[in-house]
């Protein structure tokens, strides 16, 4: 029989994968008019870091990387090289969930700027060493400050809307045991 404690997480990652899957939908319909105006947030990646900033156990590393390669595909991006960095972005992530119980939701939301700011860095001078060609920067500065500006917004749909929120330490324990 399947615990309630790992059944609370496969429900969550699955939640996690039928928005992510309706983000993708959204995207591809064209109900935003026409090119040229402001690039729409990641929300896909952003959501990721939020949910591993509070509960690091409801988004499981391959299942991110999956979606996020088939975005790649169906976007028509480079695949492999946003999702990878993003993958990797998410396990730094991970690797600080405690700082951000300790410290609170500025030091997250700079340790997200940070990491996104670094993965753009890290993707520009990739596709630049393999000669594959990239939109302007400007465009790609822009759609930096769009998801920096958009994570606490993700944030904050993440704790009230779909309830992620961090363990109560008396609760750590108690999850621990029906494992």
């Amino acid at each position: 029989m399947i615990s309630p404690a790992t059944l609370h997480r496969w429900a969550f990652a699955l939640l996690f994968a039928a928005i992510a899957a309706a983000i993708v939908f959204m995207r591809m319909l064209p109900t935003f008019g026409t090119a040229g105006g402001w690039p729409p947030p990641d929300l896909i990646v952003l959501l990721g870091f939020a949910w591993v900033a509070q509960r690091s156990d409801f988004v499981p590393v391959l299942l991110f990387a999956a979606l996020l390669l088939i975005a790649d595909l169906l976007f028509l991006r480079p695949p492999g090289v946003a999702s990878g960095l993003a993958v990797i972005g998410l396990e730094a992530m991970r690797s600080r969930a405690a700082l951000f119980r300790e410290r609170g939701f500025v030091v997250e939301w700079i340790t997200v700027a940070l990491i996104l700011t670094l993965m753009l860095v890290a993707e520009r001078l990739l596709l630049a060493v393999f000669f594959v060609a990239q939109p302007g920067f400007g465009l790609m500065a822009i759609g930096l400050i769009v998801n920096i500006l958009a994570y606490p917004l993700v944030a904050a749909l993440s704790y009230w809307g779909f309830r992620v929120r961090r363990l109560a330490p008396g609760e750590h324990a108690a999850e621990a045991r029906l494992v």
